[in-house]
């Protein structure tokens, strides 16, 4: 492989694998609360 092809997969592994840690960190330092009561299902009419 090319120093060019090296370098992209690089910049590549880094946006994929950093988004995934970023959006864990995020995840674990905000949990998703849950709702205390459902919501009523919808009406069809």
């Amino acid at each position: 492989m090319s120093a060019a092809a090296v370098v992209m997969m690089i910049i590549a592994m880094v946006t994929v694998w950093g988004g995934l840690i970023a959006a864990i960190v995020n995840l674990a330092r905000h949990p998703e609360v849950a709702e205390s009561e459902p919501e009523a299902p919808p009406v069809e009419l």
